[in-house]
């Protein structure tokens, strides 16, 4: 009898539920509290980023406002995250040395991704400033342009739309791109056109290859009709693509966006002289 008690005991105990182990300290339990913490964790880097932006002077605060107001919900926030934790970006405050020319770089995510690249490439040549967005198609350029542009004098504009133009018809896509040179050589800055970067077939992105090489040729024919100096981007880094551009996307790793800031950088260098 005892023996059989104790087989019963042994029995019940196995197929007894175990008592679900006490959460993780600090990791959510669901979906609210989870919810509740990246709320909590945003308002403390707004908070910080208030902080920081009221001891700078009046002429940082004005840039911040501009890139406040441009910047959009993915990268403001990345911009507020990068300040607070004292790190530089394409979108720093450039103080002019008086001395210099002074150089606009107008694009996207890729443009945003070599723009450091580029003020090392220049420094102590050129004043090297960052349109206040990630400029995307030229339908954004269109409404845009006098933000991107401010008040101030260029001496050259190194511009470029294409990635987000990739489904955007060759029709509208020219004529805008015709009404954005046409704006911006009434600023007296000389002009440089960067061609679009490659960019890989994905039919879940609806986007394809041959779409950029489509745009490129038909702003070869607007950059040639208003004698607008060509970069030719897309030649230069394609066949280091393996090398230097994630795998199927349409950015570059570090490599990638250095030797594109070093090719924009002789480019402008090249004009100025």
């Amino acid at each position: 009898l005892t023996s059989m008690t104790t087989s019963l005991l042994l029995a019940c105990l196995l197929l007894s539920p175990l008592p679900a182990a006490p959460p993780t300290k600090g990791e959510p339990t669901n979906a609210a509290e989870a919810a509740a913490k990246k709320a909590a964790a945003k308002k403390l880097v707004d908070e910080q980023y208030a902080t920081w932006v009221s001891k700078l002077t009046p002429e940082q605060q004005a840039w911040e406002r501009v890139l406040q107001e441009n910047l959009g919900g993915f990268y403001l926030p990345i911009h507020k995250r990068q300040k607070v934790a004292g790190e530089s970006n394409a979108w720093d405050f450039v103080q002019d040395d008086p001395d210099l020319p002074r150089v606009l770089l107008i694009g996207d995510s890729v443009s945003r991704g070599y723009t450091q690249s580029v003020r090392k490439a220049l420094a102590g040549r050129a004043n090297v400033h960052r349109a206040p967005a990630n400029c995307g198609p030229t339908s954004l350029g269109v409404r845009k342009l006098d933000v991107w542009l401010g008040d101030g004098k260029w001496d050259v504009v190194h511009f470029n739309f294409g990635i987000h133009d990739r489904n955007t018809s060759l029709a509208d896509y020219g004529q805008r791109l015709e009404q954005l040179v046409e704006s911006m050589k009434k600023t007296g800055a000389k002009l440089v056109w960067a061609t679009t970067t490659p960019i890989p077939d994905d039919p879940a992105k609806k986007q394809t290859a041959v779409s950029i090489v489509e745009r490129n040729e038909s702003a070869a024919q607007i950059m040639q009709k208003h004698g607008v100096v060509t970069d030719d981007l897309f030649t230069a880094v394609t066949p280091q693509l393996e090398t230097m551009q994630n795998p199927n996307d349409v950015h570059f790793n570090a490599a990638g966006y250095d030797f594109l800031g070093q090719q924009v950088g002789k480019a402008i260098g090249d004009v100025l002289k």
